[in-house]
């Protein structure tokens, strides 16, 4: 038989602000073991919450970036369950009335994947497994989390995949966290059930913990499909249970049968008032939101006149749209400043995280100055493109890669006697262009390009050969 594929993911998201969400202790990653924590982050007796106002402001920012209702009156509860990670043996979260509800990520299909609710919550310690014992660091216990609930909208892997990348650029362009899964400030639970195709019948689902990879999540949900298919195909059923995902193997193997809501005796936290939020508030927050991820990838295309493709290179990396733009306001053109950073620039930068960083020695002032040659012509695209190299190498200003002879060009005059010589010295390729072979043209724009070194103008070669060779 036949199976489709029903998963909705719970997104745990590390929010950026300076202090945990109870303390004053530092977020910053890293640290020894143990360094940043202090009474209230470890559960001490007597020692009291206090909710950190910045938490709850980026939680409603988070909200109206993905659509969703904002509940102004709200409150915490309490989690339990035990388990080292977890000093309190209790952990402060939402239930019954989280913060935002009710939203939605469109993809590019159009598709919307449902986002059932936001709420805040702390996260949890980290256990470190050394020399056969386990040992606990508080650190990142009290860091401030929002986790983003799915409706079981996803129907594939790309889905899911396109779902997370999604939510992580709008998470970036909002400011509320720099997402970095390979650090652990975004990591995703995948819920999986699959059922006979074209059944609406949700199956019983399992739930894969603690994603940390776009790469591994992937693999995870391909894995567990097949298992699942495979089990139900031999007259066996599906234990609802919570996974663990081997990378070594590439496999998922049950950690525990699931817990229902009811198992984690949730109740209101009394140690924290109930959060009330003035409407005045909610409506600052929406104005304060900058252009949204969907928003500028349709202004780059439609607006700029962007092709999609490379407009999808550019709005991923909010750093490179900023330094982009920046290049826009001092008087480039988009066209060959996109092309420039997409071709040009991005070949220097090796992974992912170097075009997230980007951080380069070329302004973008100076970007603008050497576009701005392009765009009045006084230097070809292919000169600009090695000038371009030798300032992400070195910094400096345009002017001190430019010599007086490189901005003069190729005059008219010469580039007509060049382009009599490309035709001249390629005779086969002439033959060739007459035949309709048009790309044997390119055999001529070579010539030129070597005769020149680079400096003349292709699109005006390109003129004046087809008007010598008819």
């Amino acid at each position: 038989m036949k199976y489709e594929l029903v998963s909705g993911l719970e997104t745990h998201v590390e929010l950026a602000t300076a202090t945990k969400i109870f303390c004053s202790c530092t977020t910053a990653f890293g640290g020894s073991p143990n360094t940043h924590c202090c009474p209230v982050c470890t559960g001490q007796p007597g020692a009291l919450p206090v909710l950190n106002k910045k938490v709850v402001e980026f939680g409603i920012r988070a909200g109206l970036a993905t659509h969703c209702k904002i509940n102004t009156i709200t409150h915490l509860d309490r989690k339990n369950y035990c388990y080292p990670d977890l000093p309190k043996a209790y952990q402060i979260s939402q239930f019954d009335k989280p913060l935002c509800e009710n939203g939605y990520v469109e993809l590019e299909s159009g598709k919307r994947i449902g986002i059932t609710r936001i709420h805040i919550e702390e996260d949890a310690g980290k256990l470190v497994h050394e020399r056969g014992f386990t040992f606990v660091d508080y650190n990142r216990g009290g860091v401030p989390l929002i986790e983003i609930v799915s409706e079981p909208d996803i129907s594939s892997v790309e889905e899911a995949v396109e779902y997370v990348e999604k939510l992580q650029l709008i998470m970036r362009y909002i400011s509320v966290s720099d997402c970095k899964m390979q650090e652990g400030s975004m990591r995703c639970d995948v819920n999986i059930s699959i059922r006979p195709e074209g059944s609406k019948i949700l199956g019983t689902r399992t739930e894969i913990k603690n994603m940390n990879s776009l790469s591994f999540m992937e693999r995870a949900m391909k894995f567990e499909f097949e298992r699942q298919s495979e089990l139900l195909n031999g007259g066996g059923e599906v234990e609802q249970a919570t996974m663990r995902f081997d990378e070594q193997t590439g496999e998922t193997y049950v950690m525990r049968t699931k817990e229902d809501a009811q198992d984690y005796r949730y109740f209101p936290e009394p140690d924290i008032l109930t959060v009330t939020i003035p409407q005045k508030k909610v409506d600052e927050i929406r104005a304060d939101l900058p252009e949204l991820p969907v928003e500028k990838l349709k202004r780059y295309t439609v607006e700029l006149g962007i092709n999609h493709a490379t407009a999808k290179l550019l709005y991923k990396y909010k750093k490179v749209c900023d330094w982009f733009e920046g290049a826009l306001k001092n008087g480039a053109s988009a066209k060959h400043t996109a092309n420039l950073v997409v071709g040009t620039i991005y070949s220097t930068l090796a992974t992912e995280e170097d075009k997230e960083k980007f951080d380069i020695k070329v302004t973008s002032a100076e970007m603008a100055k050497l576009v701005k040659l392009v765009d009045e012509g006084k230097i070809n695209i292919t000169l600009a493109q090695m000038t371009l190299i030798k300032m992400l190498e070195n910094g400096g200003e345009v002017e001190s890669y430019l010599s007086a002879e490189d901005l003069a060009g190729v005059d008219e005059s010469e580039l007509e006697k060049l382009c009599m010589q490309a035709i001249e010295a390629n005779p086969q390729a002439v033959a060739d262009f007459k035949e309709g072979k048009e790309k044997a043209i390119f055999a001529l724009y070579g010539f030129i390009k070597r005769a020149t070194q680079g400096k003349a103008d292709v699109k005006k070669a390109d003129g004046i050969i087809r008007k010598l060779i008819k």
